[in-house]
C-alpha cells in the first residue's frame, strides 16, 4: 500500500509540473492528490508497521500491535495535526495577502515606486534582491516574496520581464529567511524545538546566507534579461491616486513586521498576530474610505453595495483563491508521507548508507553529505517534513553545528525548484510561473548560491 500511495504521489507530483502541457491547473491535481492519499491511508490502516507522531516528532514504537479502533483514532489525530499546521500558515498567508491588497487599494505601493528612480534593469534587481533579503529574515520569506512581487507587477509591466525578477527574489528570500528564527517555517521549527539559539543562528548563518544571494544575483545582473532599461508605461503616473497611500502602505508594512514581536510577546501562532494586524489595518482602511459598516446579511442589497465600497471586500475578492487550494494540497499531500513515516525512512537511510563519508567531511558524526542532500531533497519535497524527521533522527546538542546546517540547507536548498519553498509557490501563483522555464533559467542559479553558501558556512563553522 506504501508503494502505491507514493505512486499517486508521483503521478500528482507530475501533473503540476506538467501544468502548461496537460491544460490543468496545478490545483486539481494537489488536491486530487491529497484526497487519494488520505483515502489510500484510511482503507489500509492496518497494513501499515509503523506510524510518524507528528506532534512529537517521532516514529511511533507500538504501532503495529494496536487494534484498528484505535489505528483509525491516530490517524484521524494526525490528519487534524496536519490540517491545523496547514490551516496556520493558509490564515497567515490570507491575512498578508489581505493586507497587501489593501495597500494596494489605496495605491500605496506607488509610494515606493516613486523612490525607485532608475530604470536600469540590473540596478532594479539589486534593490529587490537586498529589499527580499532584509525583509524576509524580519516577516519571513513568504510574506516577504508576496510584498515584493505586488510592488514589481507596479513597476515592471512586461510579464516576461518580470518572472526573471521574481525567480530573483525566490532565491534571496530563501537565503534571508534561512538565517533569522523567524524567517522560515524550518527556522523557527528549530528555534521552538530548542535546537537552535537567535545569536548563534546569526552568527553561523548570516555571511554564508549573504552569499547565497549575492552570488546568483552577481551572475544575474549580466544576464540578457537585466541588460538595458525598462519601458516606461506612459498612461501610468507615479503620483498615487489617494492621499493616504503613503499612510497605508506604512502602516501596512508596520501590521506585518509586528507579527513576529506579537509571536514574541504572547508566544502564541503567528496567524493570531497577522488577525489582528490585519483588523487594525481594515479600521483605517475603512475610515479613511469613508465606507459604514454593514452588519446587514450578505445577500442583502445594502450589504452587495457596501462591498463595492468597501477597500476590506474588494481587497479579499482579489485573493488568488486557487494559489490557497495548491497550497492546501500540496501540504496536505506531503503530510500523508510523512505520517507513514516514509520521509523518515528517507532521511535515516540516507545517513545509514554514507557512514564512512560522517567521519571524513564531518566531525560531528553527521556527513556534510547527508546534509546537503537534505538541503537538495528540500526542493524536491517539502523542506518541513524533512526537518521534521531531522529533528527525530538527530541528537546533537543545542546549537551543535549540524542543526545550523541544516537550517541553511533546508532553507536555501528549496530555491533550486519553484515548488521547492513556500516562497517559490506563492510566486508560482501569483505570476503563473512555468515549473520547466524556472527549472532553466533560475535553477543552476540558485544551486551555484546553494553550493557558494554551503562551502562558506564549512569554512566559518570553524570560528564559532
Amino acid at each position: 500500500m506504501e508503494t502505491v500511495i507514493i505512486l499517486v504521489f508521483v503521478l500528482g507530483y507530475l501533473a503540476i509540473t506538467l501544468e502548461h502541457s496537460i491544460k490543468i491547473d496545478k490545483l486539481i491535481p494537489a488536491l486530487v492528490m491529497m484526497a487519494i492519499c488520505w483515502a489510500l491511508i484510511a482503507l489500509g490502516i492496518d497494513s501499515f508497521p509503523q506510524w510518524f507522531d507528528s506532534a512529537k516528532h517521532h516514529l511511533m514504537d507500538n504501532f503495529g500491535l494496536l487494534g484498528h479502533e484505535e489505528k483509525m483514532h491516530m490517524m484521524e489525530e494526525t490528519l487534524l495535526h496536519h490540517l491545523g499546521k496547514t490551516a496556520e500558515i493558509l490564515v497567515f498567508l490570507l491575512g498578508a495577502m489581505t493586507i497587501v491588497e489593501i495597500i494596494d487599494y489605496f495605491d500605496g505601493f506607488a509610494t515606493i515606486k516613486g523612490f525607485i528612480k532608475t530604470k536600469k534593469k540590473s540596478k532594479i534587481l539589486w534593490i529587490f534582491a537586498f529589499l527580499a533579503f532584509i525583509l524576509s529574515a524580519i516577516i519571513d520569506n513568504l510574506t516577504a516574496t508576496i510584498v515584493l512581487i505586488s510592488i514589481l507587477q507596479k513597476i515592471v509591466k512586461d510579464r516576461d520581464v518580470r518572472i526573471w525578477y521574481a525567480g530573483l527574489i525566490i532565491i534571496a528570500a530563501n537565503a534571508g529567511g534561512a538565517w533569522s528564527p523567524i524567517g522560515d517555517v524550518t527556522t523557527t521549527m528549530l528555534w521552538i524545538g530548542k535546537k537552535v539559539t537567535t545569536g548563534h543562528l546569526i552568527g553561523y548563518l548570516f555571511i554564508p546566507s549573504l552569499l547565497c544571494m549575492l552570488v546568483p544575483t552577481f551572475i544575474a545582473s549580466f544576464l540578457p534579461a537585466f541588460k538595458g532599461d525598462l519601458e516606461t508605461v506612459e498612461e501610468d503616473s507615479d503620483k498615487p491616486k489617494s492621499k493616504y497611500s503613503a499612510t497605508m502602505l506604512y502602516l501596512g508594512l508596520a501590521g506585518i513586521v509586528s507579527v513576529p514581536i506579537f509571536k514574541t510577546v504572547t508566544h502564541l501562532p503567528p496567524y493570531v498576530g497577522m488577525m489582528l494586524a490585519l483588523g487594525i489595518v481594515a479600521i483605517f482602511a475603512e475610515i479613511y474610505s469613508n465606507s459604514k459598516f454593514s452588519i446587514s446579511s450578505p445577500d442583502s442589497a445594502e450589504s452587495d453595495a457596501h462591498a463595492h465600497h468597501s477597500p476590506v471586500h474588494h481587497s479579499l475578492s482579489k485573493i488568488e483563491m486557487p494559489s490557497i487550494l495548491f497550497f492546501l494540497g500540496i501540504l496536505m499531500a506531503v503530510a500523508a508521507l510523512e505520517s507513514l513515516g516514509i520521509l523518515f525512512g528517507f532521511a535515516t537511510t540516507l545517513q545509514d548508507t554514507m557512514p564512512m563519508l560522517g567521519t571524513e567531511l564531518h566531525h560531528g558524526g553527521v556527513s556534510d553529505l547527508v546534509v546537503l542532500l537534505l538541503g537538495v531533497g528540500s526542493a524536491v519535497i517539502d523542506n518541513v517534513p524533512l526537518v521534521a524527521a531531522s529533528l527525530g533522527m538527530f541528537s546533537e546538542p543545542m546549537d551543535n553545528e549540524l542543526w545550523h546546517f541544516i537550517a541553511y540547507s533546508a532553507g536555501t536548498g528549496g530555491s533550486m525548484l519553484i515548488i521547492g519553498s513556500a516562497a517559490g509557490v506563492v510566486a508560482m501563483g501569483m505570476e503563473k510561473i512555468d515549473f520547466f522555464w524556472y527549472v532553466k533559467k533560475i535553477s543552476w542559479l540558485a544551486l551555484i548560491g546553494f553550493l557558494v553558501g554551503s562551502a562558506a558556512f564549512m569554512v566559518t563553522r570553524t570560528l564559532f
